[in-house]
């Protein structure tokens, strides 16, 4: 009886409800609490920033009571707007998508999945432009702030659904992260993510960036939200014994977040043996410049249909993003090659021995939005790099810091559907509780 009333104090006064309290409200109920929570807990300008499109109230609760019931029934998420959903324009961040794009007359694999799990779709979230960004900015929809620190990025590229989750909207939003975009803005917003792998089916029907590097994923507020959204969409995993796992503490850390987390990452494992460190290191230490080239290479080719024409109705990030990418030469391909292939053997090898290896997911708080420059970008990519690289499934964990904000840590495994997963978030849960 409790537990009933503090969920129904909770409705209606904004407070954060997890997704066994939004299970235990009614239709009626968990439509209009979205519908009052999107208006009330962000300002216009960051509703209109981070909201891409958002279900009335009437079409909600028909949606909320036939959900089917599946271990997530009842929880309301938003959607990265680069996957379709029926009826709705994919936007893609951008000005023209919609433009030369037919509105979808069917769900994206990972909206039918959701759907069957019960989970009830309330609409869609804004992003950097394409996907292509690191940060919460958009030329055209507006720039997605820290929702609790007004002044700082919100991290990206899928601000919007980081934002709708640490705002208290939903409990739960869909994102994809191509190399680093859950992982950066889970870190800023103080948010659990996951990611996944390229090249499953989750994100094989969403608006590409590139699709060598692209995945899915998504953002909880809670630990325990994370667990059951793992249980709900990647099944059980089981470990006779616990994983094999070490912390490695990448170089460029802010002190106060090199601290936080080293101490967060100890309470559940071990530094790097000095071998592996040494050699992690050595691997990693170009992993930016990398990917740059590498990925921006796969952006082109998917952009340059559009470069030209379009030119005009892209905005001034992305006009630079694509000049980049357009001069990259077959030379400056080749000579990242050695380097990318000693990340990929350096992985391997490490992961002959270990469950899953710890960094930190952002080197800094989130940045004020007068200090999102190429080289904080170049920063943020030298810690994300090295796993979107070897196409890594990865899992972040907030960390708070003495300021109140937060950065994270990135508990990278050798595939999707790691047993050790689960072991993590317990061990975790329990050293920060």
């Amino acid at each position: 009886m409790h537990g009933w009333v503090a969920i129904c104090e909770n409705v209606g006064q904004g407070f954060s409800m997890s997704f066994a309290e939004w299970q235990q409200l009614g239709p009626e109920a968990a439509a209009r609490e979205v519908v009052r929570r999107a208006g009330a807990n962000l300002a216009p300008q960051q509703r209109t920033a981070s909201i891409a499109a958002l279900l009335d109230q009437g079409a909600l609760e028909a949606a909320f009571a036939s959900a089917s019931p599946g271990p997530l029934k009842g929880v309301p998420y938003l959607l990265k707007d680069l996957f379709d959903a029926h009826g709705m324009a994919t936007l893609g961040g951008s000005a023209f998508l919609a433009d030369v794009r037919p509105v979808p007359t069917k769900d994206s694999r990972i909206v039918r999945d959701l759907a069957v799990a019960g989970s009830v779709l309330a609409g869609k979230t804004h992003l950097f432009e394409f996907a292509w960004g690191l940060t919460g900015q958009n030329a055209h929809y507006g720039d997605c702030e820290h929702p609790h620190f007004p002044g700082r990025t919100s991290g990206g590229s899928s601000s919007g659904s980081a934002v709708a989750v640490a705002a208290d909207i939903v409990p739960f939003a869909i994102g994809t992260d191509t190399g680093g975009s859950v992982r950066v803005p889970a870190s800023f917003c103080g948010l659990y993510g996951y990611r996944g792998v390229p090249g499953d089916a989750w994100i094989s029907d969403a608006v590409a960036l590139a699709p060598t590097f692209d995945t899915a994923g998504w953002f909880t507020r809670t630990g325990e939200d994370m667990r059951a959204a793992i249980l709900a969409l990647l099944g059980p995993g089981t470990m006779d014994s616990a994983p094999r796992g070490a912390y490695l503490e990448m170089p460029g850390l802010d002190p106060e977040v090199a601290s936080a987390c080293r101490s967060a990452a100890f309470g559940f494992t071990e530094p790097a043996e000095p071998a592996a460190r040494d050699e992690l290191l050595h691997a990693f230490s170009p992993a930016a410049e990398v990917y740059g080239v590498v990925a921006g290479v796969e952006s082109w080719k998917l952009h340059r249909r559009w470069a030209e024409k379009y030119r005009s109705r892209y905005g001034p990030l992305l006009v630079e993003r694509l000049e980049r990418a357009r001069a990259i030469s077959p030379a400056q391909v080749a000579a990242v090659e050695p380097s990318r292939q000693r990340i990929h053997q350096a992985w391997e090898k490490y992961f002959r021995e270990n469950d899953f290896l710890v960094l930190a997911a952002t080197p800094c708080a989130a940045l004020p939005t007068t200090e999102l420059t190429h080289a904080n970008r170049l920063r943020l990519m030298g810690l994300t790099a090295p796993a979107s690289l070897h196409g890594l499934p990865a899992l972040t964990l907030p960390v708070s810091l003495p300021s109140g904000l937060t950065s994270g840590l990135q508990v990278v495994f050798s595939t999707a559907r790691s047993a050790a997963l689960g072991w993590v978030l317990e061990a975790f849960g329990q050293s920060s509780a």
